[in-house]
């Protein structure tokens, strides 16, 4: 698979708006050291043709390209966040996209980020595209992944929880849902209520109640249109809300 192809296939509706702007000048880095570069300004040009917003009552399902260059462009806000580029985060980006896409997909992908990365992002208009353009559940996965980025290094500093917190604001994505979200990524003594989202005075019945709600909304069917290659980190996150209703049996012995 050649880099037009590629970029041809993975691209849907993200050639319009601030994130085909992005997009469009990461590609310019990188046309030059590519043979087709004549099929890749077709492939920008063809993008760029008709490719408009579209109503929230027309929100087309999420395709795995568009997923992924979304990755890539939120990827780059939380890396620079704290204002360095931590070697641990990038080589996490990297191997996520290994193990997502295989090799050649990957290395297309990461070179496209290595130049997405070199931009100043304009983070409230490539959220409010992304939010306009992709379903909720995509959303929280990418939520999901940013915090993995953020705790490459081993630590989530201050800057890069609020440049999350602002991300997912800006998603649409509700505090609660961002809470269970981040709760996944730290260890404390009520994490396990705040995955699934109730108080620690909740009864028997509340946790069981939650416990049901967060595996509907967390289950890996809910992002199955994103392709196999999105389902890990999907599976990821139900796991967490399945161990932490185990530990809350443990814990009240139910």
């Amino acid at each position: 698979m050649n880099f037009s192809k590629w970029i041809g296939a993975a691209l849907g509706w993200s050639f319009g708006g601030p994130i085909g702007a992005i997009i469009g000048m990461a590609l310019g880095g990188l046309m030059d050291a590519f043979s087709d570069r004549k099929d890749l300004e077709s492939v920008f040009r063809q993008g760029q043709q008709g490719r408009t917003y579209r109503s929230r009552a027309t929100q087309p399902q999420t395709r795995s390209g568009d997923f992924e260059v979304s990755l890539l462009v939120l990827a780059s806000i939380v890396i620079k966040a704290d204002g360095k580029q931590d070697q641990r985060e990038l080589d996490f980006v990297r191997q996520q996209f290994l193990h997502m896409y295989g090799k050649e997909r990957a290395n297309h992908a990461f070179q496209l980020f290595k130049n997405i990365n070199k931009q100043e992002i304009p983070v409230q208009q490539v959220c409010l595209q992304i939010r306009q353009m992709m379903d909720h559940p995509s959303r929280l996965q990418l939520l999901h992944f940013l915090f993995g980025i953020a705790k490459a290094d081993g630590h989530v500093t201050e800057a890069e929880v609020n440049k999350i917190y602002t991300i997912s604001g800006y998603l649409g994505i509700r505090a609660i849902d961002y809470e269970s979200i981040k709760a996944m990524f730290y260890n404390s003594s009520d994490n396990a209520y705040k995955i699934l989202e109730i108080e620690k005075s909740a009864s028997v019945t509340e946790i069981k109640a939650a416990y049901r709600k967060m595996a509907k909304k967390y289950h890996p069917d809910r992002v199955i249109h994103l392709g196999k290659e999105h389902q890990h980190g999907a599976e990821e996150k139900f796991r967490q809300v399945q161990e932490a209703y185990e530990q809350l049996q443990k814990e009240r012995g139910f």
